[in-house]
């Protein structure tokens, strides 16, 4: 049986923290969260401390789950791997690349499995889209966006991910990671533009962005965020790769709004368009909503423990996909372009 600590109880953590304790595999030793917080009655039984460090040496886990904000992911990580345990953390890796790749050679150098939170990977859905696509043949042009209108306490969240992390860095570690699984091919070069759409945001920070990346193979992708009440619930849900041979699309139904969870990971339809043949939808019904996904990630976080999985893709992966958005955010900053 494997050890958990989980930290950060907030939507992620919390869901995580419910598939350990669902799962035989895990025993959760601890849950950290800085402030008070309400739990669901699954949870109310396990100790709850206010510190990590303080957590993570009484309890001695066998795996870290951190779920905190993103500005503590890579301290937490490398703290909970030199202290001896395996690290599941959520994405992203860090708030800067050097972090990133520290985290990762620690990994490394102590043995330790790191599996970063991309949920997509987990998803069939998605494996299909890219198995598609990949068929199709490259290069490619990717054409994603989330935007999420946001209102109440979901832009109260928001207001503060925001504080560590713009939104084409915190979803957009997701997509870039498509991208690159779908490529193979090595990202160049980054151009970002982003907007602050709201008075209640710091005038450092933007709550709107989008960029474009250019890879080795020539293929080039375009990735849009935005977060908070002003933005459309018009064609917010993009999900489209295109190539000569044709095109693979994720089809949405037309109630499908952006503030609700699940949408973030449906597909409803993929629709695969081949030139010369015509379309073929595929039909992506009961699909697994947003518990199930994360109960499928920790699933495969027990088997690279207990099947000692080779992660060393998955973490130049991470570190890559991390390198796109922050390039991106630097871009948005500067106004030039950014090499890679």
């Amino acid at each position: 049986m494997i050890n958990v600590l989980v930290a950060g109880l907030g939507n992620m953590g919390r869901s995580h923290a419910l598939a350990y304790h669902a799962d035989p595999a895990f025993r959760i030793v601890g849950l950290v969260n800085r402030s008070p917080v309400d739990l669901p009655v699954e949870l109310q039984g396990y100790p709850l401390y206010p510190e990590f460090h303080e957590a993570l040496a009484e309890t001695k886990p066998d795996l870290a789950c951190i779920a905190t904000y993103s500005d503590s992911h890579a301290e937490y990580a490398v703290a909970a791997m030199e202290a001896g345990a395996h690290v599941f953390v959520e994405k992203p890796l860090a708030t800067t690349v050097a972090d990133a790749e520290r985290v990762v050679e620690t990994a490394r150098r102590l043995k330790r499995k790191l599996v970063v939170g991309y949920i997509l990977r987990h998803h069939p859905s998605w494996q299909r889209l890219i198995a598609e696509a990949r068929d199709l043949g490259g290069p490619y042009v990717f054409r994603l966006n989330l935007n999420q209108q946001s209102s109440g306490p979901t832009w109260e969240v928001h207001k503060a991910l925001m504080q560590t992390t713009p939104p084409i860095v915190d979803c957009g570690v997701h997509y870039v990671d498509v991208m690159c699984q779908i490529t193979d091919a090595a990202p160049v070069e980054v151009r970002g533009m982003g907007l602050r759409l709201s008075e209640e945001i710091g005038p450092d920070m933007y709550n709107y962005g989008h960029f474009q990346v250019i890879f080795a193979d020539g293929s080039v992708g375009w990735y849009e965020a935005g977060w908070g009440p002003m933005m459309s619930d018009t064609a917010f849900f993009v999900k489209d790769v295109v190539s000569p041979k044709g095109a693979v699309s994720i089809r949405m139904p037309e109630t499908a709004r952006s503030d609700d969870i699940d949408t973030h990971t449906k597909t409803s339809t993929l629709r695969v368009h081949r030139v010369g043949r015509g379309d073929e939808d595929l039909s992506m019904a009961d699909e697994p909503g947003h518990q199930q996904l994360c109960d499928r990630e920790q699933a495969f976080m027990a088997r690279a423990i207990l099947e000692d999985i080779d992660l060393s893709r998955h973490m130049t992966d991470a570190v890559r996909s991390l390198a796109v958005c922050l390039a991106a955010d630097e871009s948005v900053r500067s106004g030039q372009p950014v090499k890679l």
